[in-house]
């Protein structure tokens, strides 16, 4: 159990407060505060308390329980697979690898079940993953399968010799044909979900390059090509550039046209060199049928 204290500047409550000042969400500072581990001035405080200037607030929490990720019978597109790697097409909607109380029915569950081996670097709850995509983002992973894969794969994406690109279907016409988009990026200041760009000097440099593939009557269908790996980066670059993704609950127009369960964003391609024998490989993914379904209805509105 760690106790950690803080002062308030106030004006906020307890638990934005707390969660802007800890890696605990609201929600979890509410179970803390409903069981009486959450103080204001020494007094047992509720999730909801208003903090006033000076207010001394502190919280206990509990140890984290060490917990590892068995395998799980799940279907796995596997695009490819040698003794080193597999690259894997994610589906829509399946998170990456435990987390937040989400410890069922991740693609590192699914990994377990169906491969033989995975690298160990990143711990019993991500073995194996090199990178990552949002949960509502489809498409191309690579998965190490031993320590030496990892760690060469870890490089090509850290020196940016690894390249990783993406489809996204953006609101409204992207003027520029092509271009880049560099800023500092970081965990959004008044709400803990989100990534925003923030102000020179805070967070950390992030870089996109986009290239449009096709413009519609009130759409773009851009390409996105990563520089750097940020949370979120390329919706929130999205955004920045004034055109959000199409479906984006986060990031996106309050109002959908359409009923998607998540983003119109896929990473179609993904280059790297084989961690063993040094041979490029590139892959590529289909566009899943949602995506060409809408895709389809704003290319045939465009034309009448």
């Amino acid at each position: 159990m760690q106790r950690r204290e803080f002062v308030a500047e106030g004006g906020e409550r307890c638990d934005v407060f707390l969660s802007g000042q800890t890696e605990l969400t609201r929600s979890a500072v509410k179970k803390l505060a409903d069981a009486d581990m959450v103080w204001v001035n020494d007094v047992t405080a509720k999730a909801g308390t208003m903090l006033k200037a000076g207010d001394r607030v502190a919280v206990c929490i509990p140890d984290p329980v060490p917990i590892a990720a068995v395998p799980e019978e799940i279907p796995l597109d596997i695009v490819y697979e040698d003794a080193d790697l597999a690259v894997v097409n994610k589906p829509q909607g399946m998170t990456v690898h435990a987390g937040a109380g989400n410890y069922e029915g991740t693609l590192v569950n699914a990994l377990l079940f169906r491969l033989s081996s995975l690298s160990g670097i990143n711990g019993e709850l991500r073995p194996g993953i090199v990178h990552r995509l949002d949960k509502d983002t489809s498409g191309l992973l690579v998965v190490a399968k031993n320590d030496m894969a990892h760690l060469s794969l870890s490089k090509q994406i850290a020196e940016k010799t690894a390249r990783r690109e993406y489809l996204a279907l953006l609101e409204g016409v992207v003027k520029e044909d092509r271009g880049t988009v560099v800023t500092q990026m970081g965990r959004d200041k008044k709400d803990r979900l989100r990534q925003a760009v923030l102000p020179a000097g805070e967070g950390r440099r992030a870089e996109t390059e986009f290239f449009v593939e096709e413009r519609f009557k009130s759409n773009t269908l851009v390409r996105f090509s990563l520089k750097t790996g940020r949370t979120h980066q390329i919706r929130v670059h999205a955004k920045y550039m004034g055109h959000p993704v199409v479906g984006d609950p986060l990031y996106g127009y309050k109002n959908q046209r359409f009923a998607l369960d998540g983003q119109l964003l896929h990473a179609f391609r993904l280059t790297f060199d084989h961690p063993r024998t040094g041979e490029e490989m590139t892959f590529e993914a289909p566009m899943p049928e949602y995506f060409t379904r809408i895709l389809n209805i704003v290319r045939n509105e465009s034309s009448t």
